[in-house]
């Protein structure tokens, strides 16, 4: 990767100019004054090409010093200089417009500072283009009837190979079985920086995703990406709610920029039960369905670091509202999520003490809104190996409770024998998932104090967190109540060893129950946490 800025110092020449400030601070230049001396006639004779390589020391003195001056006044003084142009070179497929967007950022410089901060920030925005190999971005001086400008020059070199590509097996946490994923990519097909990529993720069994998008980083001039993507997706929840979810369909992201987010999704989505063993409150929801939904998401992160936040504040808040279409099976919901996180250093051994809040809402609207359920692939559902210190997007997770392990649950059916009685196993339950949740947590973080493993970020940290789900919809909201939901709420604590590696946060835990109920899959024990 090529240095983000360089400087072109002037070439010297046979009267070197240096810039020196007068008593009132203002630049001036002086010329220097040099002699010239007459060579004898046995000079002459000397070889020509020697004297014309050489360069007077006088002149390498004086460059030398005016370096050495600049580099002074950049370290204690802002310097005034402003761009008079930006020159582009070694694009021969990508348009100059994709990169003189990303380079408007030095209109607005009016220091050399400026200037340098700036050009750091456009090689990290070309390079996140994926479509160049390196890129250099020189300051050379700018016309001499324009004193005090600079001219930048960009210099991209694209990528030797359009097409990209990455495999992994991965096995994820209490699935089922492993998966196959890969990605291969197609760089700047048209030049305009298109990223046209396809993906799957392959289970041992039976399919699992497999997706095809393109990306534009600007389309058509426009200062937010466009994305569209293609999926064809499913989802195996036999083990928790008796039901396979296979979806197929197209998203497209509408805004998409640091804070905000904007998409639209169109999907076709279908609930099967091969093992014929689900409640009746799932079997009520088997078929198809048409998801069109529009979503937005809102998000601020200030805190220092996602993986072990020290100090600051991040929040998160999604709104989606689906049935965008006149199909009588579309499902028609508004769904709401907010979650808000504050780190508080103490200043002893790196100690931080981590808060954070999630709450969500999901309900069905139409007529006879009030007696319909609300869509149970959309509901909120708690538990699972993640750590809510890293995730920022919603209640999913209270601490030592296995995947969709709390909540509403509704028994199974019996299966029947050949002599007609019922088999004498029982199928358990399925987990409902909720219209309502709330979750919120305390983590204090400490460093070790050995030096070794303070030097590797590993450090320890003691946690306490709480959630509960409940049920809205067909009329139950009549019955709902701010004290019973309350007394709902399971509680956990633990501690355990945290160990970054980047970009993910792996835990060491050791779970311990405070509160929970009967169907709840949650009990004392010792787990591991790989989240990012």
């Amino acid at each position: 990767m090529a240095k983000p800025d360089e400087f072109k110092p002037d070439p010297p020449s046979e009267n070197p100019k240096t810039e020196v400030d007068d008593e009132n601070g203002d630049d001036v230049y002086e010329e220097e004054e040099t002699e010239e001396h007459e060579l004898d006639e046995e000079e002459d004779d000397e070889p020509e090409p020697q004297l014309r390589g050489r360069i007077p020391q006088s002149a390498v003195l004086m460059q030398q010093a005016k370096l050495q001056g600049l580099f002074q006044r950049l370290q204690t003084q802002s310097v005034p200089l402003r761009v008079h142009d930006v020159l582009i070179k070694g694009n021969t497929k990508t348009k100059d417009y994709l990169i003189e967007s990303e380079a408007a950022l030095f209109k607005n410089c009016t220091t050399m500072q400026q200037i340098l901060e700036v050009s750091r920030a456009v090689n990290f925005r070309l390079q996140a283009l994926e479509i160049f190999d390196s890129v250099k971005i020189t300051l050379d001086s700018g016309p001499p009837e324009l004193p005090g400008t600079s001219n930048v020059i960009v210099e991209v070199q694209e990528a030797k190979s359009p097409l990209s590509g990455e495999i992994g097996a991965y096995t994820k946490a209490e699935a089922r079985s492993s998966t196959v994923e890969g990605t291969l990519k197609f760089k700047n097909i048209f030049g305009h920086g298109d990223l046209w990529d396809g993906s799957f993720a392959y289970g041992w069994d039976n399919l699992a995703e497999l997706s095809a998008g393109v990306h534009f980083p600007r389309f058509r001039g426009a200062s937010f990406p466009l994305d569209v993507r293609a999926f064809l997706l499913s989802q195996d929840w036999l083990q928790f709610s008796s039901f396979k979810e296979r979806s197929m369909g197209l998203s497209v992201a509408l805004l998409s920029s640091r804070n905000h987010d904007l998409v639209y999704n169109l999907g076709w989505r279908t609930l099967t039960d091969p093992s014929q063993l689900a409640s009746r409150s799932v079997r009520m929801q088997l078929g198809h369905s048409l998801l069109s939904s529009l979503k937005y998401t809102f998000k601020v992160d200030r805190r220092n670091s996602p993986l072990r936040p020290v100090r600051g504040y991040a929040f998160a808040a999604t709104s989606q509202i689906a049935g965008l279409a006149p199909d009588s099976r579309c499902s028609r919901f508004l769904r709401q999520e907010v979650d808000l996180r504050y780190a508080i250093p103490l200043g002893i051994l790196n100690s931080a003490l981590n808060l954070g809040i999630s709450g969500g809402i999901v309900f069905p609207w139409g007529t006879g809104f009030k007696n319909l359920p609300s869509p149970l692939p959309d509901r909120f559902f708690l538990g699972g190996n993640s750590s809510p210190i890293s995730s920022l997007g919603g209640p999913t997770t209270v601490w030592g409770y296995r995947t969709r392990g709390l909540g509403p649950t509704e028994p199974r059916r019996q299966l029947k024998s050949n002599g007609g009685d019922e088999d004498a196993a029982d199928p358990g339950a399925d987990f409902l998932g909720g219209d309502l949740a709330v979750t919120a947590f305390a983590d204090l973080s400490l460093d070790f104090p050995l030096r070794w493993f303070r030097d590797r970020g590993i450090h320890g940290h003691i946690f306490a967190s709480a959630g509960s789900l409940e049920r809205l919809t067909q009329n139950a909201y009549k019955d709902f109540s701010l004290q019973k939901f309350v007394s709902s709420f399971r509680t956990s604590v633990g501690a355990g060893i945290v160990v970054p590696i980047q970009p993910f946060r792996l835990e060491l835990n050791y779970y311990y129950m405070l509160k929970k109920f009967e169907h709840d899959r949650g009990k004392p024990r010792f787990g591991v946490t790989f989240s990012m």
